[in-house]
């Protein structure tokens, strides 16, 4: 396969075989993405803090070590961001929040940041998040609006969005994002990126959400061998995080290339309640669902026989948001995004019987899922119901839960069961918008989501935008 000829296009697989091959550098793939970053921030806005000199050193110190024939690690030299909301050590970490001291010290890694580094990676900076990850599209007091590498009259969704527009532009391969309710997969699906939600903890977190146990960290790239690539640095173990799996021992580049022939593959085109499905998406979704049984899969049409569980992970988050506004002081709330303020009243409407009665409802749908998936090896759906639609200004429409996660039924509840889904493009609108399909796994089948994704990607390879904006 060869190249792109800029290497701000190429993949981080690309890159490195490059790289083995001597045919480029760390510091020529850095200095390419620095260009691409320079021409394409200011209108994409995917970037809250830049580190230049910082990602120049760390590719010049990798460059010499693959010129010696000893590269540190699996992604050694390679361009990466880390969405705002992961402690990366050095840099500050503003939540996308106005109510945020930039000049604290900021002495410590995440894991997945920790990870990066001990892998090799070259962190180029953090992307933008809305205010504390709070909604599905990608706008805050603090930085503005992001927009979409497709078309910048759209969103890039969210909360992952700069993550997602980052990726998509060729600002950087790889880039780490958060998932609660869609995070991942909804800016992958309106950026036309790959983007994975892997099983509950199998990606250690420190400090641990505020959004409890439904927020989940996963890579965004261009190709899905990247995202093995980059889980099989993620998923290393970190005592810090108490839900953490322990390590399963998988190398996720084993089996990415032994297609899907023979699987049991459950289509659910609305999961069985969602309304209002974009008719460009639901047949793209179709088109897709073909593709799979011409890889050899059986493809049943099978809904999973769940009731919208939109007012448990509601419920749920609003909760997170209210702890979040009662460790601000006034003048902090005054500084807040008013959709996460909305969010935080909202939350400070539940009581505890109410917040137990949706805890136990949440264990029941995890438990029907958790038997519904022994009947099939994987489920399929489409990624989000609509393409991208307007960016817009943080406030812009009053955040009720029809209008936070209305038009994305299909990701919150597999934030709920902590299932691996993964999106992945499926098609264009006449708009030239980007449509994701959806695989969802069993819980700890992350390895099989990647093999099934990977199939699908060598008949629909992921597509990049023309940015010729």
């Amino acid at each position: 396969m060869t190249s792109p000829t800029d290497l701000a296009d190429c993949t981080a697989t690309e890159l490195l075989a490059l790289y083995r091959r001597r045919q480029a550098s760390p510091v020529d793939a850095t200095r390419a993405v620095l260009a691409r970053i320079e021409r394409l921030n200011p209108q994409l806005n995917a970037f809250c803090h830049l580190a230049p000199d910082e990602a120049l050193r760390a590719a010049q110190a990798s460059e010499q070590r693959w010129r010696e024939g000893r590269p540190m690690g699996p992604l050694d030299g390679v361009p990466t961001s880390i969405k705002d909301l992961i402690l990366t050590k050095g840099w500050p970490t503003l939540r996308g929040s106005r109510s945020i001291d930039p000049s604290q010290p900021w002495d410590v890694d995440a894991p997945a940041s920790a990870r990066l580094r001990e892998a090799g990676a070259v962190l180029l900076g953090k992307t933008t998040t809305p205010e504390f990850g709070c909604k599905g599209e990608t706008n805050s007091p603090l930085t503005g609006i992001t927009r979409n590498p497709w078309n910048p009259a759209k969103t890039p969704g969210g909360s992952s969005g700069g993550t997602a527009a980052a990726v998509a532009a060729g600002m950087g391969p790889l880039s780490v994002g958060t998932d609660g309710a869609g995070s991942v997969r909804i800016p992958a699906a309106f950026c036309g990126n790959f983007g994975l939600k892997p099983s509950f903890g199998r990606v250690p977190a420190y400090p641990l959400s505020p959004m409890g146990t439904v927020a989940h960290l996963g890579p965004h790239t261009m190709s899905v061998r990247d995202a093995a690539l980059m889980m099989n640095v993620l998923k290393q173990p970190d005592a810090r995080d108490w839900h953490a799996l322990p390590p399963d021992g998988d190398d996720y580049l084993q089996h990415l290339e032994r297609g899907i022939r023979g699987l049991k593959i459950a289509y659910s085109p609305a999961l069985g309640y969602a309304q209002d499905i974009h008719p460009e998406v639901a047949a793209a979704v179709q088109a897709a669902v073909r593709q799979l049984q011409d890889l050899g899969a059986h493809v049943e049409q099978l809904d999973p026989g769940i009731e919208d569980p939109l007012p448990i992970s509601i419920g749920l988050w609003f909760a997170g948001a209210w702890a979040i506004w009662n460790a601000l002081t006034p003048a902090q709330q005054a500084l807040a995004d008013p959709d996460f303020a909305t969010e935080a009243e909202a939350g400070s409407k539940y009581g505890v019987l109410e917040l137990h009665r949706l805890t136990l409802a949440r264990g029941a749908l995890g438990a029907h899922m958790r038997q519904f998936m022994q009947r099939v090896d994987l489920l399929v759906t489409p990624a989000v119901a609509v393409p991208a639609f307007d960016a817009r200004p943080a406030g812009s429409v009053p955040l009720t839960p029809q209008n936070m996660l209305g038009w994305t039924p299909f990701s919150y509840p597999f934030n709920l069961t902590q299932q691996p889904a993964c999106t992945i493009p499926c098609g264009l609108t006449r708009d030239g918008l980007p449509i994701g399909l959806q695989i969802v796994g069993p819980m700890f089948g992350d390895a099989l989501v990647l093999r099934a994704a990977r199939a699908y990607e060598t008949l629909r390879p992921i597509p990049r935008p023309a940015l010729d904006f």
